[in-house]
């Protein structure tokens, strides 16, 4: 398979880089388009950065490679899981809890705490039920869905490689 003849070095740079460069693309889209990124939007950004990461330690020790590609699947499962509930709060929004408007759940605290740290990368001050950016139709809650399904797939990959280096 021609998948094994890439090296397990190139595939974290390739999982870290991606999901680092997503984070970019969410910071450059917020700054250009005015976006008001919301507490579950904050915890996804955080998560692709922890799976960035995640993936730079498996590019710099690629012997833990059953270690971090567990790692990043976790992580990447946990993000599918809130951008799913995100989805779910946009598509139904007079069923959804509008964060903010009831006892702050952990993911809130933490995300105000971050806030409060670094406002420009983590300051929470939009609405999880709101769709303000759409691209061929989904919102970027949806695109999360897919790319954190595609980072667990990938990670899945890299778990199941033949080769143990």
């Amino acid at each position: 398979m021609i998948c094994s003849k890439v090296p397990v070095r190139a595939w974290f740079a390739t999982l870290g880089l991606g999901c680092l460069g997503l984070v970019a693309v969410g910071m450059a889209l917020q700054t250009l388009l005015h976006l008001a990124p919301c507490p579950l939007c904050i915890f996804q950004r955080l998560l692709y950065i922890m799976i960035g990461f995640v993936g730079l330690l498996g590019f710099v020790l690629p012997a833990g490679r059953l270690l971090w590609s567990t790692l990043a699947a976790g992580l990447g499962v946990l993000g599918f899981g809130v951008a799913a509930y995100q989805t779910w709060m946009q598509a139904f929004p007079d069923l959804a809890p509008e964060c903010g408007f009831t006892d702050p759940n952990a993911i809130e605290r933490l995300v105000d705490w971050l806030g409060m740290e670094w406002p420009s990368m983590f300051l929470a001050t939009g609405f999880c039920t709101s769709r303000d950016w759409e691209l061929l139709g989904l919102s970027m809650a949806n695109w999360s869905v897919l790319i954190f399904a595609g980072i667990v797939a990938y990670a899945v990959l890299l778990f199941v490689r033949k080769d143990r280096a």
